[in-house]
């Protein structure tokens, strides 16, 4: 799956902590331009009570949405570390940030506040996943391995046919982790165009089988854009998958956890 060989897998801070500016808890965090930093957070470990403070009215309204009390705890903690890591690459207050939203929904910063800085996230099963780069589009995405989604139908709802008939030539004790391999590799896809649920599936192939590298094999009306973005795995807990896709072939990706960060 990896098209370069220098994945890292860091347990200390991007190029270092600079403890010279702090936003909230967090030391500033720096993100070069041929980098791409993915954190991974368990939702259950923080407390969404004190951790709301730090969303906007906007957010709390939306959180208020959520039927279940566990869903509005994720929903809170989820955003809270949003801010707070942004906080941290802009080196100003988590509640600082503004966003905007395009035309499918893909949110971005606001005009002026560190444009050159992307981001994109995913939450599933209490675990969430951030993704940030500077001066390049991305999209991740993160599912929890679920039996009831795993089947036949579901494939041949979603998936192109060379897909299909990939999935259906594997081993069935293979099929079900490839199944999410697949779903998450094309969720991070069209997260990353930004195009929504407005993007068919079954339009573009990816890779999937196991032992093949992660890529975007082939995009049925535009063929060019095999050649825009590249495709990579991203290790994830025991029991999850996630898949990353950003624009270029020049990055490398580098891999943090919210545990190096107190409670």
């Amino acid at each position: 799956m990896n098209k370069f060989s220098s994945q890292d897998s860091a347990s200390s801070f991007p190029d270092g902590p600079d403890h010279s500016t702090r936003s909230a808890d967090l030391p500033r965090l720096e993100l070069s331009a041929d980098d791409v930093h993915v954190w991974l957070a368990k939702l259950d470990d923080y407390s969404a009570d004190s951790l709301k403070l730090l969303l906007r009215e906007d957010e709390l309204l939306r959180a208020a949405r959520f039927h279940f009390e566990k869903d509005r705890n994720h929903f809170v903690v989820a955003r809270a570390w949003l801010r707070k890591l942004l906080g941290a690459y802009l080196g100003v207050s988590p509640r600082e940030p503004g966003f905007s939203y395009a035309e499918k929904g893909k949110p971005a910063l606001e005009d002026g506040q560190g444009s050159s800085l992307s981001f994109n996230l995913a939450h599933s099963g209490g675990m969430a996943i951030y993704a940030f780069s500077r001066h390049r589009e991305i999209g991740v995405d993160l599912e929890f391995i679920r039996e009831d989604l795993a089947g036949e139908k579901i494939a041949e709802r979603f998936f192109s046919e060379r897909e299909i008939d990939d999935l259906k030539s594997l081993p069935p004790e293979l099929r079900k982790r490839a199944f999410f391999d697949c779903w998450t590799r094309k969720e991070a896809y069209i997260k990353a165009r930004g195009d929504g649920l407005s993007m068919p599936l079954n339009e573009f192939d990816v890779s999937f089988v196991p032992g093949s590298d992660a890529s975007l094999l082939r995009n049925h009306k535009e063929p060019e854009e095999v050649n825009r973005w590249m495709m990579q795995q991203v290790e994830a807990p025991e029991g999850y998958v996630a898949a990353l896709v950003a624009e270029g072939q020049d990055w490398q990706l580098k891999n943090f956890t919210m545990d190096q960060f107190p409670k």
